[in-house]
């Protein structure tokens, strides 16, 4: 008999996998255990399994995200606080570079909004307002009064969704309201989870009740561009940038060339000032530190 599941779990050469609600326990079969790769089947994917529980496939993936080690992700979310600690929003602009460049679609949430008055929460989504402008959903929640966490369930069901961010922002209080076995710990992630504080040896699919589920993944304290090899394969993850061109120059990189829709787009108010100018530092810093070693 063939099965085909999803793997929740790997431990140790076991594979947790769940069909049609059920759980298998399983390892792998002939040239996939022979590869002897890390990547060569990992939470996430989409697996082919017999009635002896050995894995004799693994699907092709949509992505794959190596920290933690997770394939076939549909949404990565990027949660900051609104205050302790402030929202950092060149973080928020480098993060969403890195989602687009692994191939998953963000999703933004501010948490902790019942520390805001209501002028400073007016404030904080007129300074995100450019993210609808590129299709980013924001969701603004507070664990405190469960606000926004009715949508973000219905806006994530039956998907895989990982959840990213620097410690401190509530990321934990999120899931476990999410997910009904409540197993993160406020403050602190799961054993379970990684056996250590940026380890993710057992990473692996929490199930939300409604369907799909959620990932956690560890926090960080700097966060790099992704690494472009060239101009234009920067430029392809500014989607605003994704306009009926009229630049004069085929290879226009809308830094200092003449006649650039990009920069007249921005001049018309059509593409945020702000993100141009966070563009322009991409594109100086790629420049010095990532391109040159594809010369």
């Amino acid at each position: 008999m063939i099965i085909e599941g999803i793997v929740t779990n790997k431990i140790q050469g076991f594979y947790n996998i769940k069909s049609e609600g059920n759980d298998y326990l399983c390892k792998l079969r002939g040239l996939l255990k022979r590869s002897d790769k890390r990547e060569n089947c990992t939470v996430g994917d989409h697996v082919v399994f017999d009635s002896e529980g050995f894995i004799t496939e693994v699907k092709p993936r949509k992505n794959l995200l190596r920290r933690p080690l997770v394939a076939n992700i549909d949404y990565g979310v990027i949660q900051f606080a609104a205050k302790d600690p402030a929202i950092d929003y060149e973080k928020i602009n480098i993060l969403v570079l890195n989602s687009l460049y692994n191939k998953i679609n963000p999703i933004l949430i501010i948490n902790k909004i019942d520390l805001l008055t209501e002028e400073e929460l007016i404030e904080i989504k007129k300074n995100l307002e450019y993210l609808k402008t590129i299709d980013i959903p924001v969701f603004y929640i507070s664990t405190l009064t469960e606000a926004g966490i009715e949508e973000l369930t219905a806006f994530i069901k039956d998907k895989i969704t990982a959840f990213g961010g620097p410690s401190g922002v509530g990321k934990s209080s999120i899931l476990n309201l999410l997910q009904d076995s409540r197993e993160l710990k406020t403050g602190e992630t799961s054993k379970r989870l990684r056996a250590g504080k940026h380890t993710t040896r057992d990473s692996r699919l929490l199930p939300l009740a409604v369907g799909g589920f959620v990932i956690d993944t560890p926090g960080f304290s700097s966060v790099d561009l992704p690494p472009t090899e060239n101009p234009q394969e920067l430029i392809e993850l500014f989607p605003e940038f994704n306009i009926d061109k009229g630049c004069k120059f085929n290879n226009c990189v809308h830094i200092n060339e003449p006649q650039c829709s990009i920069k007249e787009a921005v001049e018309e108010g059509k593409i945020s000032k702000e993100r141009y100018e966070f563009y322009r530092r991409c594109y100086e810093k790629s420049k010095n530190e990532l391109w040159n070693k594809y010369k």
